[in-house]
């Protein structure tokens, strides 16, 4: 029986380092196993963690092997090569395809209980290619997916509206990438219909304002790219939270890339929509209303992830 206390990071670059520091700041596992394919990376890591455990709670942190990953109720793959400036994240797809075909069946030998959680990009296809490789029931095998891009939106409504940004109800769904959209027609304040909330803070271009958002939360990932070099402490944040709701049994609806089997009138595919989310992985994807506009946008943003995913002949 896998121990829900105990996750492992396969991937130990500037993404799964970041993640691993904010696990171990949230208390919610006693145990954290460290994966990559530089050894001495992540024993360096697991170092440099374990050195701030008396700032933080009692667990164990430590480089290991795919054979400790047995027992891991949680496992959270970031491996694969990073976004380069300019590069679009499907653009990653073959590299880190590649890279999947070696890691997540022997992961699956190892380990047929856990929860897959994907990080890699391009996440949505990644997602689907774990799921495909791994022979994991679907709903065990889930995306980071847009939960980053939903806090990007809101995070830039609430700066726009001079408010909290946890009192921001709005959502990006599809792609986790240059095709995702926010879904405007559901979007709100607290329970006051945003084109309201804006005009009740004398906004009132709306359609102006609408590029802008859409602008800002696209480009947000290669702006960080061109200043940094890359991205990573908003998704370890983003993959805490989707953590959280797994170890805890929160029930929580988050927009993650998880399988469509007919949602929205698409079927096998990974996309990043509101679903349900537990100790069971997936527990229920929603169907959230679209407007006829949102709807059009979804299916090309579907259309533009199937021309990648049926080309990548993977196992049935």
């Amino acid at each position: 029986m896998n121990n829900i206390q105990k996750a492992a990071i396969v991937g130990c670059g500037f993404v799964g380092s970041s993640i691993a520091f904010t696990l171990l700041q949230s208390g919610i596992f006693s145990e954290l196993i460290l994966l990559d394919v530089n050894r001495d990376r992540a024993e360096g890591e697991a170092m440099d963690l374990s050195h701030g455990l008396p700032f933080a709670h009692p667990m164990q942190i430590r480089a290991g092997s795919y054979g400790d990953l047995a027992d891991c109720a949680l496992i959270i793959i970031t491996a694969g090569a990073g976004q380069k400036p300019g590069e679009t994240r499907l653009e990653l797809v073959h590299k880190n395809v590649e890279i999947y075909r070696e890691i997540i069946p022997r992961i699956a030998r190892r380990n047929r209980e856990a929860i897959l959680l994907v990080v890699s990009n391009p996440v949505d296809v990644l997602t689907y290619a774990a799921w495909r490789l791994s022979g994991y029931p679907a709903e065990r095998v889930l995306g980071s997916g847009t939960v980053l891009d939903t806090a990007r939106l809101k995070y830039l409504l609430g700066e726009h509206l001079q408010l909290d940004s946890r009192s921001v109800h709005a959502v990006i769904i599809g792609e986790h990438g240059d095709s995702e959209l926010a879904v405007w027609s559901g979007a709100n304040i607290s329970g006051v219909p945003l084109e309201h909330f804006c005009e009740l803070r004398g906004h009132y271009d709306h359609a102006a304002a609408d590029a802008w958002l859409r602008r800002e939360v696209r480009e947000s990932a290669y702006e960080i790219i061109r200043r940094k070099g890359a991205t990573y402490y908003g998704v370890a944040m983003a993959v805490g939270r989707i953590a959280l709701a797994i170890v805890r049994d929160e029930h929580s609806v988050l927009p993650v890339s998880n399988l469509l089997r007919g949602q929205y009138g698409i079927r096998e595919l990974c996309m990043s929509v509101p679903a349900i989310v537990g100790r069971t992985g997936v527990e229920t994807t929603l169907e959230i209303p679209l407007s006829g506009e949102e709807q059009t946008a979804l299916n090309l943003s579907a259309a533009t992830l199937r021309a990648v995913v049926d080309a990548l002949e993977l196992p049935h």
